[in-house]
């Protein structure tokens, strides 16, 4: 089943406009032409949520396309970025202890709480993964 940009558009929740440019910068494959129109494969719709994903997972349009290319230039990025994200999953987890004891704690000024003060050196002593 062939699907209008259109149709595409309604069935993955991404503006035409960003499906066009999607293609224009190689992200998605040049789609069949029928009487001038774009005809969409169901394949393209699980390539664009795909897309939707990395962008979500904070990925770039320049990673997107490295995910593409060969597998050395892939497998690299991959990796640095995999290193980006556990580092982006320590710092939240960080943020996270933070928030959830300045709930709770009855110091004025979190930063002269003794409980905290041992956390952020426990933090500060395990340092970045990488």
């Amino acid at each position: 089943m062939r699907m209008t940009i259109g149709q595409l558009a309604d069935r993955t929740g991404v503006p035409a406009s960003a499906i066009r440019y999607w293609e224009r910068h190689g992200l998605l494959p040049a789609p069949e032409r029928q009487g001038g129109q774009r005809r969409y494969v169901p394949e393209d719709a699980e390539r664009i949520k795909v897309l939707r994903k990395c962008q979500q997972a904070g990925l770039t349009l320049v990673e997107i396309g490295e995910l593409q290319q060969d597998q050395p230039r892939r497998q690299a990025m991959m990796r640095a970025k995999v290193v980006e994200i556990e580092q982006r999953m320590l710092d939240l987890e960080h943020a996270h202890q933070l928030l959830t004891h300045a709930l709770q704690c009855s110091e004025e000024d979190i930063v002269k709480c003794p409980k905290f003060r041992a956390q952020m050196a426990t933090w500060e002593t395990n340092g970045p993964k990488g």
